[in-house]
């Protein structure tokens, strides 16, 4: 004996929006998982960098430092705001938000990310003036490593509430 199938119209549009509703499930699922991946792979980089860059800038002199810290915070910050795009832009497929709501997440990170960098090359470059040249790349390097484990998550937090309220 097989299946006996009732086909009638209201089944027939139950069934498609399931499976409709099971393929946008899968793609919000993919569109998660690239989210945490980019998360992950920020914070590795961050860490990656700010050894590089702490080594680098206790070689270099105190005003090559501070500027140097500001030209990368700049482009970094123009790496930042292109990654929060992609990420609203994957968002956008899940969840319809303005253009104008991007543009003010890009200018804010932008914003924000300028303004913590003048602040952190200001601070180690007093800190570096304080300590002894025996400390001085040691808490340079810790610092560093902390400040960007800090920050990384919290633009994590910031980015995935962001998500959120989308």
């Amino acid at each position: 004996m097989g299946i006996i199938s009732i086909q009638t119209p209201e089944l027939k549009k139950i069934v498609e929006a399931t499976q409709t509703y099971n393929k946008l499930r899968r793609v919000v699922s993919r569109i998660h998982y690239l989210i945490h991946s980019v998360h992950y792979l920020s914070i590795y980089l961050s860490i990656y960098l700010s050894i590089y860059l702490s080594i680098y800038l206790s070689i270099s002199s105190s005003y090559l430092s501070i500027y140097l810290s500001i030209y990368l915070s700049i482009y970094l910050s123009i790496y930042l705001s292109e990654s929060l795009h992609y990420v609203c832009l994957l968002s956008t497929l899940v969840h319809y938000i303005s253009i104008i709501d991007l543009s003010y997440l890009i200018y804010l990170s932008i914003y924000l990310s300028i303004y913590l960098s003048i602040y952190l090359s200001e601070s180690l470059y007093f800190l570096c003036s304080l300590s002894t040249l025996v400390h001085y790349i040691s808490i340079i390097i810790y610092l560093s490593i902390y400040l960007s484990i800090y920050l990384s998550i919290y633009l994590n937090l910031f980015i995935s509430f962001v998500h959120y309220l989308l």
